[in-house]
């Protein structure tokens, strides 16, 4: 076995309503949605036009900057609407399906004429080549670029994730598939980090032609990029890839069967969950399909595509991001609580410092909700963020660096470690309450804008 990674900063948010090991659904898709603004930096480019016919791969939009990169139907039927906003910025395109299960069928390479051009071809041409997000920065990969490494977790940490073996249980000859593929890709070999506590009757301890590693912690222990800066840091002019490990399924099922396949089981789940369970759906899908798991008894929840501290809120209305299997429910922190922190007990409440009192009660679980619980102040001098991101960077004055535009610190202070996934905790126990994933956000964006 690898050597063990230990780590013991960071944070396991106690909150309730983890989905149970059951699917509660299998949803038959209506409509589906493609959203250019799952992918970052991305300029779209419409392929096709509302009314069109098209069969799940077909392509409907591409990336203007590099036209290989196509982004392809989810399912066979008609564009339905194209939704645009701001000085028309496209934000969605929605696909009615006829539920028919019509294909492309794409031939793709087997034995020796299986090689990087062949399968970085099939790729772009599947629609799946925006699988790959590379490091720096979290963007699609440039598929003109050969990475030092390719780096995939199979730890879930984050708060209430789904399972990984349970939801892939059933996908391992696609995932073996997939790393067969991505160890093509680059010479520096496919890295998959487990949870040290069950890799020993883990079902992914099993592949060959993969560097396995072991970590063990709190969140976000399980984040890839944190990771990465403890296997091998990224430094400048260093490019890695990173795939989610359901999305190597989807790429095992091109391989294996000649389909763009993004059929996946998802885990339903938080406070404002009826019934925390599995669903069986595909990317895109509407989150109005699986509204009857949503408890609005609560009143105003909160719907997120992803987990609660780096996912996006898309509402009853919206769809299921590309890159989540994740969809999380809590109430809406809409109201005022006089006095708030000075009271004497908050035994209801959690809090990462010793606040509260739920310090004394580890195992409690916490119907948390979106109150931040005052509103932002000044930006101040604390440890408090280097207690929860267990990499070899100094946190507060990188985000500093950022706000001042000083390119020069971010990239040494580590800006080309970290996404906004990786400091979600950091915005979690902020005293002060500030967006630091804003932050981060705005930092990658002035990079790619200045070094591109």
């Amino acid at each position: 076995m690898s050597e063990q990674i230990r780590l013991k900063k960071g944070l396991d948010l106690p909150v309730k309503g983890a989905a149970l090991r059951k699917i509660s659904m299998t949803v038959v898709p209506d409509v589906v949605a493609l959203k250019p603004t799952n992918f970052r930096s991305l300029t779209p480019k419409m392929l096709v036009k509302e009314g069109d016919t098209v069969k799940a791969g077909t392509p409907i939009f591409a990336d203007k900057k590099n036209p290989e990169i196509l982004f392809t139907s989810p399912v066979s039927g008609t564009v339905d609407t194209i939704v645009r906003g701001e000085k028309r910025k496209l934000l969605e395109v929605r696909i009615k399906s006829d539920n028919l299960g019509a294909a492309v069928k794409f031939n793709v390479p087997t034995g020796a004429s299986l090689n990087r051009e062949s399968i970085i071809k099939h790729l772009l041409e599947s629609g799946l080549w925006p699988c790959i997000k590379q490091r720096p920065y979290g963007i699609i990969a440039d598929p003109s670029v050969t990475p030092k490494s390719i780096f995939i977790s199979a730890m879930a940490t984050a708060p209430l994730a789904a399972d990984p073996e349970y939801v892939l249980g059933g996908e391992l000859d696609a995932i073996r598939k997939g790393l067969a593929v991505l160890g093509k890709l680059t010479e520096g070999g496919v890295h998959l980090s487990l949870d040290a506590d069950k890799a020993a009757s883990s079902i992914f301890n099993k592949f060959d032609g993969v560097v396995y590693h072991y970590f063990k912690g709190p969140h976000p222990a399980g984040n890839v990029g944190v990771q990465i800066n403890h296997i091998s840091p990224i430094s400048k002019g260093e490019t890695v890839w990173t795939v989610d490990l359901f999305l190597v399924a989807a790429i095992g099922k091109l391989f294996l069967h000649g389909v763009y396949d993004t059929s996946r089981i998802i885990a339903v789940a938080g406070p404002a969950v009826v019934n925390p369970s599995y669903v069986k759906c595909c990317a895109g899908v509407s989150m109005e399909q699986i509204s009857d798991l949503f408890n609005f008894a609560h009143g105003n929840i909160r719907i997120i595509s992803g987990d609660l501290l780096s996912g996006k809120a898309v509402g009853r209305e919206g769809f299921l991001g590309f890159y989540d299997n994740l969809v999380t429910a809590l109430p809406e922190g809409d109201y005022y609580e006089m006095f708030g922190w000075v009271k004497p007990f908050r035994l209801k409440k959690f809090s990462s410092s010793r606040t509260y009192f739920s310090w004394l009660m580890p195992r409690k679980k916490y119907n948390m909700d979106t109150n931040t619980n005052g509103g932002e102040r000044a930006f101040v001098l604390s440890d408090v963020y280097d207690k929860v991101l267990p990499m070899d960077i100094y946190p507060l004055y990188l985000f500093k660096a950022i706000l001042a535009d000083d390119i020069e610190k971010m990239e040494n202070l580590g800006i080309y470690e970290i996404i906004e996934e990786d400091v979600a905790l950091c915005e979690f126990v902020c005293p002060s309450k500030i967006e630091i994933q804003s932050i981060v956000s705005r930092g990658i964006e002035l990079m790619i804008n200045e070094m591109s």
